[in-house]
């Protein structure tokens, strides 16, 4: 199968001299070293996530509906300004 990429031209040179040293066509280098390189990615591995920080309160919910992502940057906002005055007062 045919297929363009771009790649840096140091690498192509590195790959076209390892051909040419060992009497074998640049396709067939490249073609070992993608495989390689697929070889030693671990199969089915996942991506890694981000643990995110749990936030636990102490009072019940004051309401059943969802808050939208801009409450949430507010609430969040008034919460850390409060906890920096109380900070600054100490």
């Amino acid at each position: 199968m045919k297929t363009t990429l771009d790649l840096p031209g140091d690498l192509v040179r590195e790959m076209k001299l390892r051909a040419a040293r060992q009497g074998r066509k640049l396709r067939d280098v490249a073609a070992e070293i993608v495989r390689r390189g697929l070889a030693e990615a671990p199969k089915g591995a996942k991506r890694h996530r981000v643990q995110l920080p749990l936030i636990q309160c102490g009072c019940p919910p004051a309401s059943i509906r969802e808050l939208t992502p801009d409450e949430v940057a507010g609430v969040l906002l008034r919460q850390e300004a409060e906890w920096s005055h109380g900070a600054a007062g100490r």
